[in-house]
């Protein structure tokens, strides 16, 4: 698998044995401000691509939520094996963006049967938006597809935000308990090293942040789930062109009966 950037309608260079089925083209922006982070590819979703390729036994046929996508990189992969991928965010310029990556990429989709679902969700709020008069909302039909075959849920690089943090595992939390069947949750995180001045030393706040909400979430004792939380080890092969350094780390929940 080949990711190329384009400029100006040229295509990046591709390898020898690369194809129109062996592309993956994104749409993105090199850089932006915080509330546009979405927009850029991010390390940390071609790692979680590269996981997805070779976990296809897990994504086989099945329905996925992606929480935070993006550009739609990662359910754009997930969509060469899932039957459906649910490719979620929020705000309507970043989701346009994702819906013509989508477009720009549905023959990978196609050749394995799947489809992806552009739609928008909103960790703040309890609810998925229906009214068909704000874009990329929810039909009855797809609310009750996601919560009756949804059995994989993943995320990549979203964890740059405590208070987002927290709602993205509130959203975890609460969709796997509407969830009809148990589902198992994928995770990718790069560890970042930043300079504070409130600690006048070099911390990574942000990702100890999701440590702990990692753990908070496997001592929660309610309900009729439990949630088993265990780090991926990073030795599976790596298909997509990035730099695979040591601070980028998976952890996979599973959401399963309570005992």
């Amino acid at each position: 698998m080949i990711l190329t950037q384009e400029e100006a309608g040229v295509p990046g260079p591709e390898g020898p044995e690369s194809g129109p089925h062996s592309i993956i083209q994104i749409e993105h922006t090199m850089a932006t401000t915080l509330e546009d982070v979405g927009k850029q590819v991010w390390r940390g979703a071609l790692f979680l691509a590269d996981y997805i390729l070779f976990r296809r036994d897990l994504f086989q046929g099945c329905t996925a939520l992606e929480l935070g996508a993006g550009t739609g990189l990662a359910s754009i992969v997930a969509a060469t094996v899932a039957r459906t991928v649910y490719c979620t965010d929020v705000g309507a310029d970043l989701l346009t963006m994702c819906q013509r990556n989508v477009v720009l990429n549905s023959h990978l989709a196609a050749a394995g049967g799947g489809v992806v679902k552009v739609k928008e969700l909103d960790w703040l709020k309890a609810d998925l938006c229906t009214d068909p008069a704000v874009p990329f909302s929810w039909s009855e039909e797809d609310i009750a597809d996601l919560y009756s075959h949804t059995t994989v849920l993943f995320a990549a690089e979203v964890f740059y935000d405590d208070d987002l943090t927290d709602a993205l595992f509130h959203t975890l939390s609460r969709l796997a308990r509407r969830l009809k069947n148990a589902c198992t949750a994928i995770l990718s995180v790069e560890k970042r090293l930043n300079f504070t001045l409130r600690h006048l030393d070099i911390t990574c706040e942000a990702y100890d942040h999701f440590r702990s909400s990692l753990q908070a979430l496997e001592r929660l004792a309610e309900g009729r789930l439990r949630f088993v939380v265990e780090r991926v080890e990073a030795s599976f092969p790596q298909l997509l062109i990035y730099e695979r350094i040591r601070q980028l780390e998976l952890w996979k929940i599973v959401a399963e009966p309570a005992p």
